[in-house]
């Protein structure tokens, strides 16, 4: 059965994006530092042992979900995200024609029908959710059913915290896996069905320019 999962990569102290985050700096100030256990998109050939493993399970999703700040700043990935995989976009703005012009994407203005069209899409495949507060509103929404954290041991100190506004009720998760890798630890959370789905957040912003 298909699952809605979510994969960051996020620092020690819970940023997933440094300062400064604007379009042309889409991760801040240091963020990069966040994906450097895979090179980037440039060095996914190279990644070996437990990394690969994680790796191929994020391309072997069947369609994403993402929000504008994440995909527009990361060029919309020139349209293909991963094998040509359908592409739906949060956002309640029109796309700009640059963006409108790959047939793989669409813009949705709510969430929830987002991934209902993104699961229909991706058959008996995950479905990979990126962003800050893409991930914020499927989690508030009870639309995630896994969690996936790449967890770096760096200190930013500052920037954009993956968890920040979500208000103050508890969600218990239950550990699927953990995976020690190359100056990484994969950690593989499910989260409940009976997770609160109707929490009332404090406010979860317009997803700023940053990386997943």
């Amino acid at each position: 059965m298909s699952a809605t999962v979510l994969y960051m990569s996020m620092s020690l102290d819970g940023f997933v994006a440094g300062p400064n985050e604007r379009l042309d700096n889409g991760l801040g100030d240091g963020g990069e530092r966040l994906h450097e256990w895979f090179g980037g998109a440039d060095g996914l050939d190279k990644v070996e042992g437990p990394d690969r493993e994680v790796v191929d399970g994020v391309l072997s999703t069947g369609a994403v979900v993402a929000g504008r700040g994440t995909f527009e700043p990361a060029g919309g990935w020139d349209g293909d995200h991963h094998d040509g995989v359908p592409i739906f976009i949060l956002s309640r703005h029109q796309p700009a024609p640059q963006y409108a012009q790959w047939p793989g994407v669409t813009y949705v203005g709510d969430v929830e029908d987002a991934v209902r069209r993104a699961k229909e899409a991706a058959g008996e495949k995950n479905v990979l959710v990126h962003g800050v507060g893409t991930a914020q509103r499927c989690l508030m929404a009870g639309l995630l059913d896994e969690i996936q954290i790449h967890l770096v041991p760096v200190l930013l100190g500052e920037g954009r915290r993956l968890f920040e506004h979500l208000g103050a009720e508890h969600i218990e998760l239950e550990t699927i896996r953990v995976i020690q890798g190359r100056e990484v630890t994969h950690l593989r959370y499910r989260v409940p069905a009976n997770s609160p789905s109707s929490r009332t957040p404090r406010s979860v912003p317009s997803e700023a320019p940053t990386g997943s």
